[in-house]
């Protein structure tokens, strides 16, 4: 288990990469095709043709993430790194950009085109991909480092969450299921088991919705994963699409079923559809809890840039002491 706060994000973020590549040669295979042959180590190729470990537009946007945040917050920064990705494949796998959704590539277009930053997201219901949700891990580390290990509880940093998954998705859905996640982030950054953190940091979260109009009926879209049935469901209710509810549901499932990282993982690309996503975000709040030694060796071996990515999350986390 993690020691320290630069363990913990070394952790979080080395399996959210690694998720995300176990699920790239694989995203938009069904359940049915993966239970008949199930992913069980690093596969190659597949549906966009990439080598071994590459992965995709998730990690990519949250390397931007963290490359921005070690310079402060400043989300025109932001902004900017996430263009440098769409035009030059910058902090993707090969220096080339193979996956991107439609509402990302939208936001992206219309910040480049003078909109302001925190105007760019979609705010249409049918604009509630995971989009955000799969870059707000960087979030949870800055706001635990500069707000205190009780961030969770303070309207300021929901404002901040929210701002960060306002850039490309500004629906509310969009921006509860990203503070929902760093709710359970703060508390496994606290130290809480896996139980603990996703029961404490949903409760947490709630109250602060609760109180705020604006967010309380969509928030009872998230009811489900307040119930303590809800590690008992059964898979068949489990929907793994790229929906940002489904995939926050998925993810917290697989962390709730599972006692290691390796079958998280792999559970988690299991269930088809949106494999990368599910695997990453899943990944990133597994490796806080199990670390980065729990990951076996030949996935990491095999990641394209991880002496980088290692780098990466140094330095982030030298400048959140600084």
């Amino acid at each position: 288990m993690p020691q320290n706060f630069e363990e913990q994000v070394m952790g979080g973020i080395c399996a959210f990469v690694v998720g995300d590549a176990l699920g790239v040669p694989v995203e938009f295979k069904s359940r049915s095709t993966l239970t008949a042959n199930p992913v069980t180590d690093m596969r190659e190729y597949g549906t966009y043709q990439q080598e071994k470990g590459t992965w995709s537009d998730d990690s990519s946007m949250t390397l931007c993430t963290i490359a921005s945040l070690t310079h402060g917050l400043d989300y025109d920064d932001m902004m900017q790194q996430f263009l440098r990705w769409l035009e030059d494949g910058y902090m993707s796998a090969h220096n080339d950009l193979f996956d991107i959704g439609v509402s990302t590539r939208s936001a992206l277009l219309r910040f480049d085109r003078g909109t302001p930053a925190l105007q760019s997201g979609g705010t249409e219901s049918h604009e509630n991909g995971n989009g955000s949700l799969m870059r707000i891990l960087p979030a949870a580390f800055y706001l635990y480092r500069t707000m205190g290990n009780k961030f969770s509880s303070k309207p300021a940093a929901y404002e901040i969450i929210h701002n960060f998954s306002r850039l490309t998705h500004a629906h509310q859905i969009s921006q509860i299921a990203c503070g929902i996640y760093c709710a359970i982030a703060c508390e496994l950054l606290n130290g809480a088991t896996i139980p603990e953190a996703i029961k404490n940091g949903t409760a947490t979260a709630k109250k602060f919705y609760h109180s705020h109009i604006e967010y309380l009926e969509y928030y009872k879209l998230f009811s489900r994963i307040h119930s303590d049935k809800f590690k008992n469901a059964d898979v068949s209710t489990i929907k793994s699409s790229g929906y940002v509810l489904s995939t926050l549901e998925a993810s917290l499932w697989c962390l709730l079923t599972t006692d290691n990282l390796k079958d998280c993982l792999l559970k988690a690309v299991n269930l088809g559809d949106d494999t990368d996503t599910i695997a990453a975000i899943a990944g990133g709040l597994a490796g806080i809890y199990y670390g980065k030694e729990a990951i076996p060796q030949e996935w990491l071996a095999v990641i394209p840039k991880l002496d980088m990515i290692i780098q990466m999350c140094s330095d982030f986390c030298s400048s959140l002491q600084a």
